[in-house]
């Protein structure tokens, strides 16, 4: 059997297609009304997008080895010069702020009100190769803007490469940035963020002992079928399937991090799981897809520059639909 286990047969048959429904059944979960985010390179650029997009329903976000948000200007030219690994990066902070406003003014975007009492936690690597670590300081520029001083977390003073530090046992050095973007840096990410976010927390599980449940995100969101894959992960704690009271966690993996990619490294691995245990969070993994045509997205990172359309970082935005609808899915 695979590392997914199984929450009980009620469960699996709840999540099947029951005949002549027009949707799925999910488990009956109680999840509060407000989520939190978490993301890794391209899922970091992606969770500052659906802040900024659906913030009435945030009530925090953590952004890992990424850049300030609208940072490409659905440009892949900008992306590659100013958003990537260059040491002359320098995001057009004034031109992207005007198309923030612009997008609020015609109610694609939440209003500023509902992000001024968010909490931000930004991690860059002083060591990171692949996103130059001056963009976290373009980021932290950015939300600034925003956010009381109070709420507003940077860090980015550990030699780290592009990775999602943990305090585990994997084999890749701290400085490397390769796949699948986990090493045991002692240092725990997920429980950094998860306390800024959600404020003090009951000490990690040794082991997660909740189920990881696979999703079938095309029957979930109609949005998901256009470039996400059809299966993403969930991980529920025992205390959350039996109807406790329990909060819900999004978590967007890096590009090449997909569990096409690297199986259920990212999903299993990063530390997020073993805080859902002790601390009733639930886990949502949404997952992309790779593409080498329409759309061109070989790496399966989250859409930061424009490969699924112009409003990409909108809510009229394809992907932030999808993991709205399936975020909605969940809480019903």
């Amino acid at each position: 059997m695979s590392a997914i286990k199984l929450l009980n047969l009620a469960v699996l048959s709840a999540l099947a297609l029951p005949l002549g429904a027009t949707e799925p059944a999910l488990p009956q979960l109680a999840l509060a009304d407000n989520i939190t985010l978490s993301g890794l390179s391209s899922g970091a650029y992606f969770a500052g997008q659906y802040h900024l997009a659906f913030a009435e329903q945030v009530e925090g976000v953590a952004m890992l080895a990424g850049g300030p948000v609208y940072c490409a200007q659905n440009s892949l030219g900008l992306a590659l010069e100013h958003c990537f690994n260059k040491a002359a990066s320098q995001p057009d902070l004034s031109s992207i702020n005007q198309y923030l406003q612009a997008q609020r003014a015609a109610a694609k975007l939440a209003p500023l009100s509902a992000v001024a009492g968010d909490k931000v936690w930004i991690f860059h690597g002083s060591k990171d190769a692949t996103v130059h670590p001056k963009l976290a300081l373009a980021l932290h520029s950015q939300y600034q803007q925003w956010l009381k001083p109070e709420n507003l977390v940077l860090i980015n003073n550990r030699a780290f490469g592009h990775t999602f530090p943990t305090g585990g046992s994997y084999t890749t050095s701290c400085e490397l940035s390769e796949p699948p973007f986990l090493a045991a840096c002692d240092y725990d990410a997920a429980g950094e963020l998860l306390t800024h976010l959600l404020g003090k927390l009951q000490p990690a599980g040794t082991d997660a002992a909740g189920s990881l449940l696979q999703i079938n995100q095309h029957q979930l969101s109609a949005a998901a079928k256009a470039t996400l894959a059809e299966t993403g992960y969930l991980y529920v704690p025992q205390s959350c399937a039996d109807g406790q009271p329990c909060r819900l966690h999004v978590s967007f993996h890096g590009c090449k991090q997909n569990a096409q990619t690297v199986g259920e490294a990212y999903v299993s691995g990063s530390g997020l799981n073993n805080y859902a245990d002790t601390n009733q969070l639930v886990i949502l993994y949404p997952q992309t897809r790779a593409s080498s045509i329409s759309p061109f997205n070989p790496n399966a990172c989250w859409d930061w520059w424009g490969y699924t359309g112009a409003d990409y970082a909108t809510k009229d935005g394809l992907q932030l639909q999808a993991v709205h609808q399936l975020v909605q899915a969940l809480r019903r």
